[in-house]
């Protein structure tokens, strides 16, 4: 473990101060996902103690909403395949499911803090509509929920891992 979180490790380069914030928290998703499901076995990556989502999904959602934040901070529709991809969240996971689904997830943190490099900051208040309902958001709204419906989940899943490691799931 890092002996610092990543807003304790200074500025992303390119990222506009008002959107670092939540450059930190996508690294700090990544890292802290990597940490908590490592050495997991498939069993615990699908176990469900209490009937809460599996580590697996956790760390499928986390990917997705990543994703599908930042396509509605664009101003974009979700395309068919995220809608997909959204409805697979909850499969069981196969052993060999496991470098693929976190390399999704390093690979939409990334593209994610590349985005923020290329966000006009005045653009950080204007109308988004998410979903289907076009619920009323702004840019920034859907940046700063993406990062934080992330860590929401990092917190879900590392109750998750720890109660599966000890063996109560």
């Amino acid at each position: 473990m890092a002996n610092t979180e990543w807003w304790q490790r200074g500025p992303i380069d390119g990222v506009p101060s008002v959107l670092q914030p939540v450059a930190h928290i996508l690294l700090q998703v990544r890292e802290s996902v990597g940490e908590l499901v490592a050495g997991l076995t498939v069993d615990e990556w699908n176990a469900r103690p209490g009937g809460v989502a599996s580590a697996a999904f956790h760390v499928r959602h986390i990917q997705g909403v990543i994703d599908r934040l930042f396509t509605y901070a664009r101003g974009d529709a979700l395309s068919p395949e995220q809608f997909i991809a959204m409805r697979e969240e909850g499969d069981e996971l196969r052993d060999s499911d496991v470098a693929t689904v976190m390399e999704a997830l390093a690979s939409q943190v990334d593209a994610a803090v590349a985005e923020l490099r290329t966000v006009p900051v005045e653009t950080l208040g204007n109308f988004r509509g998410v979903g289907r309902a076009q619920l009323p958001s702004t840019v920034i709204g859907c940046l700063v929920h993406g990062a934080e419906h992330a860590m929401r989940h990092v917190g879900q899943l590392s109750v998750t891992t720890r109660i599966v490691r000890s063996g109560n799931a």
